[in-house]
């Protein structure tokens, strides 16, 4: 299967990496200094215990003519930059190719054959403009929940810190040809990718935490761990979830374990950076929009009171523009640092 990696960051390089050290015919779309060392050594991917994939024969490529028309295409940028590459996506293939993405929160995609009381409804957080939407058809998306965490050691190089699950899903519940040849792909890769007939549940699920969690860590610059050890930001961690749940109860999303087995989960993950951290340590935009913005507008939708969602959301946002505005980043220096 010829597939296209759009997004060649963390997840994208890790995904793609081993679908093609599996022998599936890879392509990355990328740029800069990644492009470049992909070009030169493939992907490598480092696994969680220091065990090397490398994929040597993958091709990479700056634009879709360059790249020529693919079988699949993986969207792995993050969320707010979706809008930047949809033109790119659709010169990748017909109107017929698939296109499974990865991006973190509430998708433009959430209320797209859904049925029911809301169906149809945009998400603006995530599309403001309403662009993506009328630009990709429905019909051709498979929506996923990334549950490794990974990052971008340096240009062409992966680091997995956790995880190799992957759940894909059909927008309306069904089970496919195309997505069972998706996930075949991906378990020959080495991932675990379960077919879900609820994937909007699981979307829900992973978010819960990560509306808080990602967020307070932005401001405290605490990680996970700490975050949840301390127990004023564990509880209103807590507070922001069952908020949340509300929401996700009102839309039909029972969610299937509780909010201290979410936490003890969270927290048993350790000394981890949330991704939202480690954008505002690297001066990069972050998915506020995504994870806590469109939660927020689903509680509008809803008609429910989010108050603590939304006090946190203030805050985060200012710390955004503030960042956006100087051009800069935000770290805590060590004591030796300073």
């Amino acid at each position: 299967m010829k597939i296209a990696i759009v997004g060649a960051g963390a997840i994208g390089g890790f995904v793609g990496g081993r679908l093609a050290a599996a022998g599936e015919d890879v392509t990355f779309i990328a740029r800069g200094a990644n492009l470049a060392a992909i070009r030169a050594d493939g992907m490598r991917v480092i696994g969680e215990d220091g065990t090397e994939t490398v994929a040597p024969y993958v091709r990479a490529a700056e634009t879709a003519a360059d790249a020529g028309p693919q079988d699949l295409v993986v969207l792995a940028v993050k969320a707010h930059q979706v809008g930047g590459v949809i033109d790119t996506v659709q010169q990748l293939g017909g109107a017929d190719m698939p296109i499974v993405t990865m991006q973190n929160g509430l998708p433009w995609w959430y209320f797209q054959r859904h049925g029911g009381q809301y169906d149809g409804t945009p998400v603006r957080a995530a599309d403001p403009d309403g662009a993506i939407a009328r630009a990709i058809d429905p019909a051709r998306i498979i929506g996923s929940v990334v549950y490794p965490a990974a990052v971008l050691e340096s240009p062409g190089v992966v680091r997995v810190l956790e995880g190799r699950r992957f759940t894909l899903g059909e927008l309306d519940g069904s089970t496919t040809p195309r997505i069972e040849r998706v996930a075949a792909a991906f378990t020959r890769a080495g991932f675990k990718a379960p077919i879900s007939d609820a994937i909007r549940h699981e979307i829900w699920l992973k978010m819960w935490g990560n509306l808080s969690f990602n967020p307070i860590s932005a401001l405290t610059h605490a990680t996970l761990v700490d975050l949840l050890r301390f127990p004023l930001t564990r509880e209103l961690s807590a507070e922001m979830m069952r908020e949340a749940q509300v929401i996700a109860a009102k839309l039909g999303v029972i969610l299937r374990i509780g909010i201290d087995k979410r936490l003890a989960g969270a927290e048993k993950v350790g000394a981890h950076k949330t991704s939202m951290l480690q954008d505002v340590e690297a001066g990069r935009p972050t998915e506020i929009e995504a994870l806590v913005g469109a939660v927020v507008e689903l509680g509008r939708l809803t008609s429910t009171p989010t108050p603590h969602i939304d006090a946190v959301y203030a805050c985060v946002r200012l710390l955004a523009q503030t960042l956006a505005t100087t051009g800069g980043s935000l770290a805590v220096a060590t004591a030796k640092a300073r």
